[in-house]
């Protein structure tokens, strides 16, 4: 759902009389500025993809629960694991640390509410709930720490992006105290949680509290804070949480600040709308309605065919940038299911589908294990590292993209051709100069033959698998099988 906040422009008529009256006065002085103005226009640079960008993966990481002491060193220690697995770019969850006041337990409960004080102590609240923007979770670490995190990130040749979280705070945030003129207030003047503006209700985030972006001096505060963590930390950039809240103008001043400060950050909004990525005001946007297809498809409940329809849908709608694929996040584990539940047999199958079809694929940690388990959101809950059985196919599937530029991410890549389609299966070649990939999918519970061919000995398949065919030269596929093929 998209949330936008109504900015008040309304002028006085003594206002709009002394706004004249300037005007008139400085126009000569414009005229001779006119020149400078567009000369200096013209020397912006373009907001672009960081080179290290250009053929990146996403490993999202839940510093909670990705180890059993939930902390920036037990991260630090596992970099040369991630790293050989293939990782580019790590985002971690919200580092700074959670309010205490209207803290969730479960579902409506607040922790406020549990008269049991043992109890209390295990609930640790939502990461998205920002006790303060400036600091660091204790619980996490101290920022000597998250600066030798990012340090040894950067020794190998990986790069480390914040979650930020611009439409709401935790409600023991000292912006409450200090300045409550920014937050969103009812009509008897008190702060309030996000609402859904579509439905004039709330969301349910009743332990954050919502910021009001008509406040110009908010916005600036909230700018700053985030060129903070670029000049202090040496970040790489930002994931945006329910960016679709916040007003596109807002980021059409931030995105321009924050390259001010480091021209080579990555930029990803959670939300699927236009204005983010065809404004140039992000690289990256969710791929939400591709995800949801997926789950569909899955679930026999959509005809694989409609991939093409959703493509071409998608591709009239953004001029710029890419989307972020995934078969799961701390959302979809958490609230909707593991991979197991909601993708049953065709989790891998799909998988493939979300790494190479377009954009920049996401793993979330624990995929590797691989995670069978929802993660629990408001406690400790951590992942159970055993195997790392899985390991083998994201690394084959992050080195795969690495690879062939013909899969980099926007347009450095190329945009997907579909050779074959129908309600069970799907074909699509990638072509960039010499370099193509031909990705061959049965994405359905029963065996299927494909009536499409090739000159396979010109090519080299992944895994190095046979390429079968029937009597009549169809390819014959196994339910929810996969063969990728590269030249």
């Amino acid at each position: 759902m998209i949330l936008y906040k109504t900015i008040n422009t309304t002028m006085t008529l003594r206002a709009i009389i002394l706004t004249f009256l300037i005007t008139a006065t400085v126009y000569s002085c414009k005229q001779e500025q006119s020149s400078e103005v567009k000369q200096n226009t013209s020397e912006t640079k373009e907001f672009s993809l960081p080179e290290w960008a250009i053929s990146a993966n996403l490993y999202e990481l839940n510093t909670r629960q990705f180890s059993q002491e939930g902390n920036f060193q037990a991260i630090i220690d596992e970099l040369p694991r991630l790293k050989s697995m293939g990782v580019d770019i790590i985002w971690l969850m919200p580092v700074q640390p959670i309010s205490m006041k209207n803290r969730k337990a479960k579902g409506d409960l607040m922790v406020e509410d549990i008269d049991d004080p043992e109890e209390r102590k295990k609930y640790l609240g939502s990461p998205y709930a920002v006790g303060d923007y400036l600091k660091i979770n204790p619980d996490y670490g101290d920022p000597s720490k998250f600066k030798e995190l990012v340090k040894k990130a950067h020794a190998q040749d990986m790069y480390l992006i914040i979650d930020w979280v611009p439409n709401h705070t935790g409600w023991d945030n000292p912006w409450i105290t200090d300045h409550p003129e920014w937050y969103t207030k009812d009509d008897d003047g008190n702060i309030i949680d996000p609402i859904d503006y579509n439905t004039g209700k709330s969301w349910g985030w009743t332990d954050v509290a919502d910021l009001n972006f008509d406040n110009q001096e908010m916005r600036q505060a909230m700018i700053d804070a985030m060129k903070f963590w670029l000049t202090e930390y040496d970040i790489d950039g930002f994931r945006v949480d329910v960016a679709h809240g916040v007003p596109q103008d807002f980021f059409d001043s931030l995105t321009p600040a924050l390259t001010d400060v480091k021209d080579d950050i990555f930029l990803l909004a959670e939300s699927n709308v236009e204005s983010h990525r065809n404004n140039k005001t992000y690289h990256a946007t969710y791929g939400w309605e591709f995800h949801h297809l997926m789950n569909e498809i899955a679930r026999g409940e959509k005809p694989v065919k409609e991939i093409q329809h959703w493509y071409e849908k998608d591709k009239s709608r953004y001029k710029e940038g890419f989307h972020i694929h995934f078969t799961s996040n701390h959302d979809e584990n958490t609230w909707a299911g593991t991979v197991f539940e909601r993708m049953g047999d065709g989790h891998k199958a799909l998988a493939v589908l979300a790494a190479t079809l377009e954009g920049m694929p996401l793993v979330y940690n624990g995929q590797e294990e691989p995670l069978r388990k929802r993660l629990e959101f408001f406690v400790k809950d951590p992942i159970d590292w055993k195997d790392y059985a899985y390991t083998e196919f994201y690394k084959g599937l992050f080195d795969l993209k690495d690879d062939n530029k013909a899969l980099w991410n926007g347009k450095h890549g190329s945009d997907p051709v579909f050779e074959y389609i129908d309600d069970k299966s799907i074909v699509f070649s990638r072509t960039k100069d010499d370099n193509k990939v031909i990705v061959i999918l049965n994405l359905s519970k029963d065996a299927h033959a494909i009536p499409f061919s090739f000159n396979d000995k010109a090519f080299s398949e992944m895994n190095g698998k046979q390429l079968l065919t029937d009597e009549e030269g169809m390819i014959k596929m196994d339910p929810w099988s996969y063969l990728i093929y590269t030249k």
